[in-house]
């Protein structure tokens, strides 16, 4: 088998779509309520990678992420955190053909109040 021949050029993937991969992606795993604000940083409002809930870094090929989110109530907080990282690094190779470095997960709340309403 033969491989195909790629036509010279080369293709770039700006940040922030890097961001909304990670963005959707961590809202769509279970257990997940919505994501949390960044903590302040000085360096957040003249980075163009980060987002609320989300900052994303690539150094090379390399993607590395941090997530901030709220959890639903009544489940197992690790398992939900592994599986957001199994997602994560998932999405971006699949999507962007990148290597995933690290994907740290921050667990800001638990959203009892959400459970209250409803």
């Amino acid at each position: 088998m033969t491989d195909p021949i790629r036509p010279p050029g080369k293709t770039t993937i700006a940040p922030e779509v890097l961001v909304t991969i990670v963005r959707l992606t961590v809202l769509s795993v279970p257990g997940v309520s919505r994501l949390a604000t960044n903590p302040t940083e000085v360096e957040r409002f003249f980075n163009k990678n980060t987002s609320e809930g989300i900052k994303v870094s690539v150094e090379g090929n390399v993607a590395y992420a941090d997530v901030y989110v709220v959890l639903k109530p009544d489940l197992n907080v690790r398992e939900v955190g592994h599986s957001i990282q199994a997602q994560v690094t998932r999405a971006i190779s699949e999507m962007v053909g990148m290597e995933v470095g690290r994907v740290n997960v921050h667990v800001e709340d638990i959203d009892y109040v959400a459970q209250a309403e409803a």
